[in-house]
């Protein structure tokens, strides 16, 4: 039987269940989900950068997107209030689409 020990999403139970199979599941603590979180952002930022096609990669940002909202919550923020965070840093700042790599800056 293969041990997995690591965060998966809320439906995972079922779609196991459906094939048959029997799973085991615990709910995290708190402190535990923030870190099993931060884990599997770090495996979907690698999927990400593993994918070969845009299709591929657009799903990989999908399940980013999921992880970071999720994180968000833990952080006592919602979706909405992450975005409007993200839409002020872009007015102030920008954004990414001019693609801009800094060489350097003179002293």
């Amino acid at each position: 039987m293969p041990l997995y020990h690591k965060l998966v999403r809320d439906e995972i139970p079922t779609i196991i269940a459906k094939t048959g199979k029997q799973a085991t599941f615990r709910t995290l603590e708190p402190e535990e989900f923030l870190a099993e979180a931060k884990r599997k952002l770090h495996e979907e930022v690698a999927e990400y950068e593993a994918a070969v096609t845009d299709a591929d990669a657009v799903e990989e940002l999908a399940d980013l997107l999921e992880l970071i909202q999720a994180l968000a919550k833990t952080h006592g923020t919602t979706a909405e209030q992450l975005e409007a965070i993200r839409q002020d840093k872009q007015q102030q700042r920008g954004g990414f689409e001019e693609r801009l790599y800094l060489v350097e800056v003179e002293d």
